[in-house]
């Protein structure tokens, strides 16, 4: 098997050679590469040929797309491709098409090339190295055929160096295997989903169903049985804790977790990402019998998405005595109330006031989430480290003009309330994007009652405004509500806007933000810092005690709450390793 010392020791052209294969006839990359050694890691290696391609121009990089094969294609048929490709290849299954599946390929292959001019590029080992299924291919190839081609010419390259990610684990003989623990995990947790949602692939988790007791009871057993866990339970509000105890009585311990519930229609990794990679830091400290200066605190929280009640960071809400009784009282679409669903599932209400965690007795929080979005996907980074979750303010509104008649009313006699929120619209995406890192969005546009040929009289709308901190989100909305003003104003029509939410930003306390950059750096990868512009359990944790964050990238165009979402083993593989390199620092902070 390959080393990296000897890599980073031999000659040129023998570094070449070594790598030969890795990027399909495309030496040059290798060539590139050879300059930046030495390589502190395998990850270092996969970085540095991966920025060689980024920065090689379009031209080049087309060469490269063009110098790989077509899935079941004519080299397949005349037995030309590499050997690398043929294994990929047989390894799914292309081989052994159906003449149905080997027409559709045939087809999907001539529109492709037709569209975007070069062959369809996937990784066909997938997402966990171990193969797609032929059905997963197929539906792949005719989602991406309807991309933009600049889309799909980037999303190509990306699939390239996932290939050479996996060829680069064969060459040294290394497997993810604590990633492939975490991906299996998602896997079989995935199998629990709500009543109704059964064999229509559809992953939803809502608070105290079937599914989500099932889940909890399957968490925790993995903690107990799998992962060496001292104690673990289901507490008042049904978040699962696992403790892993100090090598000494009385120490602090380190919080950590995020939450196993889901929206509808869900990924396999919001939240539940951040719940496995700790576990299997333990699992790891377990079977190595040893002991942290520190104890870990590990918590699946039952609850943060808020679906089937009113109810968001339930679950991390009782952590920090901030649980509302209120929320009690709530019925879900089915009449039951909350009180009532939580004394079926077995639940002490009277407990929950005890849940509260005195901050004295941790370190701190931190939290693994999938990213969420698309820019370490961008990037072609894998880990990202997060600079604050934002803080956000929402609004509903409404504009009041004059319903008319769409042909005789001259467009400057008109009143039309959706052209106001429209002008409104266009003004939040320009001013958001004037402060690089704050984003608005109105996602809710509607004309009650409206009709093609009638100038709309009345238009409600929804306003969702985010910043990295509090003054930045406050001058954003102050600015978009006095324009909301100024266009009403001029046009001639009313408005009323209401508050219906308001959260601080949770900024990242500098020494843990701080650990989670020397943890990426350890992996030799380069540190990228992000805020997070959705809300996670740690916004709550960040009320008692430090907390920061480590992103993970998303594939699919980081696209998240929804059954597309995705990583790859080696990624997962990465955010345990940074996970257990935090605590290695933590160790010896504490010795």
């Amino acid at each position: 098997m390959l080393t990296l010392d000897r890599l980073n020791a031999c000659a040129p052209d023998e570094f070449v050679r070594l790598l030969e294969g890795i990027y399909e006839h495309s030496p040059w990359v290798a060539e590139g590469a050879c300059a930046r050694r030495p390589f502190k890691s395998l990850a270092h290696l996969k970085r540095a040929m991966a920025e060689v391609v980024r920065e090689a121009g379009r031209q080049r990089q087309l060469a490269l797309i063009r110098a790989h094969p077509e899935l079941a294609g004519k080299a397949a048929i005349a037995g030309e491709l590499t050997a690398e490709s043929t294994g990929e290849q047989s390894r799914a299954g292309l081989a052994h098409c159906t003449p149905e599946e080997f027409a559709t390929l045939q087809r999907l292959n001539a529109e492709y090339n037709a569209k975007f001019g070069f062959p369809f590029i996937l990784a066909v080992r997938g997402p966990r190295g171990t193969g797609l299924a032929r059905q997963e291919i197929i539906a792949t190839f005719e989602r991406r055929l309807a991309h933009h081609p600049d889309v799909e010419f980037a999303e190509a390259l990306r699939q390239i160096h996932r290939i050479a990610e996996l060829r680069l684990n064969d060459k040294f003989g290394f497997a993810p295997r604590e990633g492939e623990q975490v991906w299996d995990w998602a896997e079989q947790l995935a199998q629990h989903t709500d009543r109704g949602c059964e064999g229509t692939g559809q992953l939803t988790v809502t608070y105290l169903t079937e599914a989500h007791r099932a889940c909890a009871q399957r968490l925790a057993h993995w903690m107990k049985a799998d992962c060496g866990f001292d104690e673990v339970e289901i507490d008042a509000v049904g978040n699962v804790v696992g403790r892993y105890h100090a090598s000494r009585p009385g120490a602090p311990r380190l919080l950590t977790g995020s939450h196993y519930d889901t929206v509808r229609n869900a990924g396999k990794y919001d939240g539940r990402l951040g719940i496995f990679v700790p576990m299997a830091c333990v699992q790891a400290l377990h079977r190595a019998g040893r002991r942290l200066p520190f104890g870990i605190e590990v918590v699946g929280f039952a609850e943060e998405e808020g679906q089937r009640y009113k109810a968001t960071f339930l679950g991390s809400s009782a952590l920090t005595g901030q649980f509302d009784s209120a929320w009690l009282d709530q019925a879900d679409a089915d009449g039951i109330t909350m009180r009532e669903a939580m004394r079926q599932a077995g639940l002490c209400l009277d407990d929950i006031p005890k849940l509260r965690r005195d901050p004295a007795h941790y370190l701190g929080f931190v939290e693994v989430h999938i990213e969420q979005g698309p820019v370490l996907h961008e990037l072609d980074l894998p880990l990202g480290v997060v600079t604050s979750i934002n803080g956000g303010v929402r609004y509903l509104g409404e504009v009041v003009g004059l319903a008319s008649h769409a042909g005789t009313t001259p467009m400057d006699r008109r009143r039309d309330a959706a052209c106001a929120v429209a002008e409104l619209a266009l003004y939040v995406e320009r001013r958001a994007a004037a402060d690089g890192d704050s984003v608005g969005t109105i996602g809710l546009l509607e004309v009650p009652h409206g009709s093609i040929n009638v100038v709309p009289g009345r238009c409600r709308f929804s306003l969702d405004l985010r910043a990295p901190n509090d003054a930045q989100r406050d001058r954003l909305a102050q600015d978009v509500v006095a324009e909301l003003a100024r266009i009403c104003e001029r046009r001639g029509v009313q408005h009323r806007v209401e508050e219906a939410m308001r959260a601080s930003a949770a900024p990242s306390a500098p020494a843990w933000q701080a650990r989670w950059e020397r943890a990426v750096e350890a992996l030799g990868l380069p540190v990228h810092r992000l805020p997070s512009g959705a809300g996670h359990d740690a916004m709550k944790l960040h009320e008692l005690m430090p907390q920061a964050m480590l992103f993970v990238r998303g594939g699919n165009g980081g696209i998240s709450h929804n059954p597309l979402e995705t990583i790859t083993a080696d990624d997962a593989q990465l955010a345990v390793s940074a996970f257990s390199h935090l605590l290695e620092q933590l160790a010896a902070e504490h010795a």
